[in-house]
């Protein structure tokens, strides 16, 4: 196996990574699934216990950390896994119960339940006229169900 050694591409890398502080943008999913949203978002390498998920007003924000473990000694031959802030912004809409949003985080995947609020749920309006018997209302409820 030839190793192929290009300092341009090495100098490169090594600058941007020096002078780029800003927070990584972490690759994500969010779909609907019956009376919730469901965003899984991919964060490999990053322990759990430095992943934020907070919610103030509207703005569903999502916050991790991961620590580039230095070894003494060490000659590193290629270092592309980055270390750094990992950050995800959301503006959730009136129908969220924000309340009830809960997280999970296994295998590298953050998984956030987001529930549709009770008042933003699909509903039934039973229909009434002033002639209809209670007899009549009972009908209509029974074939509405």
């Amino acid at each position: 196996m030839a190793m192929y050694f290009d300092p341009f591409r090495d100098l490169d890398r090594v600058t941007s990574t020096l002078l780029d502080r800003s927070p990584r943008v972490m690759p994500m999913d969010l779909y609907r699934e019956g009376d919730h949203y469901v965003l899984t978002a991919d964060l490999p390498g990053i322990d759990p216990g430095s992943v934020d998920v907070d919610v103030d007003g509207q703005l569903l924000t999502i916050r991790a950390e991961r620590t580039v473990r230095g070894q003494e000694g060490v000659k590193w031959i290629t270092r592309e896994r980055m270390g750094g802030s990992f950050l995800r912004q959301l503006t959730l809409g009136d129908g969220i119960d924000r309340d009830k949003i809960s997280a999970h985080y296994d295998n590298g995947v953050l998984s956030v339940m987001i529930p549709v609020s009770e008042k933003a749920k699909p509903r039934k309006i039973e229909v009434t006229a002033p002639n209809m018997s209670e007899q009549q209302k009972e009908i209509t409820v029974e074939a509405s169900e």
